[in-house]
């Protein structure tokens, strides 16, 4: 693993770090949506007084603090892999290149000394997993590494009634940043209620600190609705999503192409309102874990 000397240096001199995802890059949006999200979080996280960690693994390594240069690189790496946790050491002892999981990068992240993660949504129970036993690896990850992950809840093709279960069963609180039910990641309207709400940044840092003072081993999930300018009818989402998933189940996609592909098939029926949504919503998560992390820093 390599610790990016940015990052190091704020992590020893106790400055706030943000951890990043990265397949949003390679997996996640098109060209060149993917490089302007990915650079517009990690400005994002700059100008709220805390410094950007993208990880990746490059070539075999893992890496913390992806630079703009390398970030536009993994962008264009053609058949780049999609690093969970289970894949992550095989990809490292093969020297490939890939682009890292919620789960995946809330390993790296913890060992590399980070405690404050955003991305988009997580992943979570997928629909008919009663059948398939299709749940992301993000919600075994989140009841076993201690990482406070900022998201707009979960993506929003998603089980999300049963995703909220499973979160339950291990022991992540939900807490909510100004809102009581929990995001469906294009919706902030489920029906689902967060575990508690805080108001400000302060009180949530309150409950990360005590959290870890206490030697709780999972993570908690801080989520917060998508920003509201971009809010998107209901009804038409729904519409939308019953067409992707239909497609899906002709073209035989599922698995972890699944999420991909649904996404992309959301952008092209919405003309591109679910992509404007989706951007907008990890920069927000990525200002919002840049300001826990420096309430977080004033407690400690």
């Amino acid at each position: 693993m390599i610790v990016q000397e940015q990052v190091r240096d704020a992590l020893t001199q106790g400055q706030p770090v943000v951890a990043l995802e990265s397949t949003l890059i390679t997996h996640g949006l098109p060209w060149p949506q993917n490089v302007q999200c990915a650079l517009g979080a990690q400005a994002a996280v700059r100008e709220h007084g805390a410094i950007p960690a993208t990880i990746a693994v490059l070539q075999g390594t893992i890496t913390v603090g992806l630079s703009d240069g390398e970030i536009e690189q993994l962008a264009r790496v053609q058949g780049a892999e999609k690093v969970s946790r289970r894949n992550l050491a095989t990809t490292v002892a093969r020297g490939k290149t890939g682009a890292t999981t919620v789960a995946a990068s809330m390993w790296c992240a913890h060992r590399a000394g980070l405690t404050i993660f955003a991305t988009g949504g997580i992943g979570g129970v997928h629909r008919g997993a009663e059948h398939t036993f299709d749940i992301s690896a993000d919600l075994n990850e989140l009841g076993r590494t201690p990482m406070a992950v900022v998201c707009a809840g979960a993506k929003y093709m998603l089980d999300l009634a049963k995703t909220v279960e499973v979160l339950e069963s291990n022991g992540v609180p939900i807490l909510g940043f100004r809102t009581e039910q929990f995001p469906g990641f294009f919706t902030a309207h489920t029906g689902l209620p967060v575990d508690a709400r805080f108001e400000d940044t302060a009180s949530l840092a309150r409950v990360i600190h005590k959290h870890r003072a206490m030697g709780l081993e999972n993570g908690l999930l801080v989520v917060q609705p998508p920003p509201q300018e971009y809010a998107i009818d209901h009804a038409e989402l729904e519409a939308w999503l019953t067409t992707a998933l239909a497609r899906a189940d002709g073209a035989g996609i599922f698995g972890h192409q699944l999420t991909p592909y649904l996404l992309e098939q959301l952008r092209i029926l919405s003309s591109g309102q679910t992509l404007a949504l989706n951007m907008a919503l990890i920069r927000a998560n990525a200002a919002l874990a840049a300001q826990l992390a420096g309430a977080l820093r004033s407690i400690q």
